[in-house]
């Protein structure tokens, strides 16, 4: 593919960097100590509680509220993985797939925020380009080991 200074592929990695920043900016900026002691999962239980879907609900109520402190690891601590590893391209695919879901859910949990959901439709869209643009191809730890190719 012809391009102005980069190739495609180079693109594309730009691409998947930026996100990786993206990623890594949502983990930095979070108030660490009151995300970890229950901020962040009481914050969201207040928006499940008042969700126009009752399947957003009754999930939340199960699988979320039950382990708060869980939770919070979980999502700062996949942020953070999300990040990094789209930075220097390590299990690039499994990364993308992985963001999306997590967009995904981000978008569905804040139906009602028109500003959290354009930021997790954009997150998806170039989750999903990378993925089937294959971003690992260039500037990646994926494809100096070979993998993914």
């Amino acid at each position: 593919m012809q391009t102005i200074w980069l190739s495609g592929a180079e693109w594309c990695a730009v691409l998947r960097i930026g996100l990786g920043l993206w990623w890594l900016e949502s983990w930095r900026h979070k108030d660490k100590k009151t995300w970890f002691t229950g901020g962040g999962i009481r914050w969201a239980a207040g928006i499940a509680a008042e969700h126009r879907w009752p399947a957003v609900r009754t999930g939340f109520d199960h699988l979320v509220k039950p382990h708060p402190r869980l939770m919070a690891y979980l999502v700062a601590y996949a942020e953070l993985a999300l990040g990094l590893g789209l930075i220097v391209g390590f299990l690039t695919p499994i990364a993308l797939v992985a963001g999306t879901v997590l967009n995904l859910i981000y978008l569905v949990l804040m139906i009602h925020d028109w500003a959290e959901q354009g930021q997790n439709l954009m997150m998806a869209l170039i989750s999903m380009t990378g993925l089937l643009a294959m971003s690992w191809q260039s500037w990646s730890l994926d494809s100096a080991w070979g993998l993914f190719l």
